[in-house]
């Protein structure tokens, strides 16, 4: 096998006359310019190690390159979600626009000291006023007008059933509803009694004398509207002790009230105690706490009276001197 001998070459005979003296600084020459080529080698293979360095590292969500990352903190979590009640906020150092309430704030008062306010739809339950219902209208014999609310004998006859679901276990009891037929037709009744199933919600079962006024008895089921009144004409509201009340234990009721009344309460020596309603509209105090003793109604506008000085007489109708605003 043929073998080269680098340290012993032998130069070409056309360079046999170059001086041996140059010859030796051109291979120091040649040697110096081999050494930095490979010096400048070195740069290049360290940019080439960074770069798949930084190709190996995640990307973060949003960012659009490796440059980009490196100038950048890296997010290790997602940021917070702004909720609408932040989006809805000003920015820093600029002041809210000041915003008029959405309803009106009444100067007449109905006692010294309650004002009149708008109601809230806890306090309404399922009978809101300017909603219009719809059902249809069916007639029974209300004989003297007596019902589930135990209002006693009615004075006028202009009375109805409100249905099952939507009387509310006695919160319908009072309310004056309009009542509009689809002749063309209307009247306006007070509830005083629950109509039971198969009466479905929005159905109101008439006296046959409020059905008299919309169409012929005949007819049998008249399709209606109807929606919640705060009437102008209304007397005084009166208090009654149920029949057996005592020190001891006592149901109360009110009656004629204006608005559906939302809560009755008694003054106690702790305070204000909130009487549970029943379905015979009767608030009742099974411990006999607060019975003879200041009685506070609210309506479902949350306007309050506080009545004073009724004693407990059973089953006797008390008179007041007030009641609640027309709205």
């Amino acid at each position: 096998m043929r073998t080269t001998k680098h340290g012993g070459a032998q130069l070409p005979r056309r360079y046999g006359r170059i001086p041996l003296a140059l010859l030796a600084v051109g291979v120091v020459v040649c040697l110096a310019v081999a050494l930095l080529g490979r010096g400048d080698a070195a740069p290049d293979t360290a940019d080439v190690s960074v770069t798949a360095a930084k190709a190996s590292v995640p990307i973060d969500a949003g960012t659009a390159d490796a440059t980009t990352r490196a100038t950048r903190p890296r997010v290790t979590s997602p940021p917070p979600r702004r909720t609408a009640a932040a989006a809805s906020k000003p920015p820093a150092g600029t002041r809210s626009p000041r915003v008029a309430p959405s309803t009106p704030t009444p100067s007449r008062r109905a006692t010294s000291s309650t004002p009149r306010t708008t109601y809230t739809e806890s306090l309404a339950g399922r009978i809101k006023p300017g909603v219009r219902y719809r059902g249809v209208a069916t007639a029974y014999e209300a004989a003297d007008g007596n019902g589930a609310c135990l209002y006693g004998p009615a004075d006028d006859m202009m009375i109805a059933a409100m249905n099952e679901t939507d009387y509310e276990s006695a919160k319908a009891c009072g309310a004056h509803v309009l009542v509009r037929a689809a002749n063309g037709a209307s009247i306006t009744v007070r509830i005083v009694n629950v109509c039971p199933l198969p009466c479905a919600p929005g159905q109101l079962d008439l006296s046959q004398e409020a059905f008299a006024k919309l169409a012929e008895l005949s007819v049998g089921r008249l399709p209606i509207t109807w929606t919640l009144l705060s009437p102008a004409a209304s007397g005084t509201i009166s208090i009654r002790y149920k029949d057996g009340s005592s020190q001891w234990w006592c149901g109360i009721q009110a009656i004629g009230h204006r608005n559906p009344l939302a809560t009755l309460e008694v003054r106690t020596a702790n305070g204000w105690r909130k009487l549970q309603r029943t379905g015979y509209n009767y608030f009742l105090s099974p411990d006999g706490s607060g019975c003879g003793r200041a009685i506070r109604i609210t309506d479902i506008y949350g306007q309050r009276l506080t009545i004073d000085g009724l004693a407990v007489k059973p089953d006797v109708k008390q008179s007041t001197r007030v009641q609640f605003a027309q709205h």
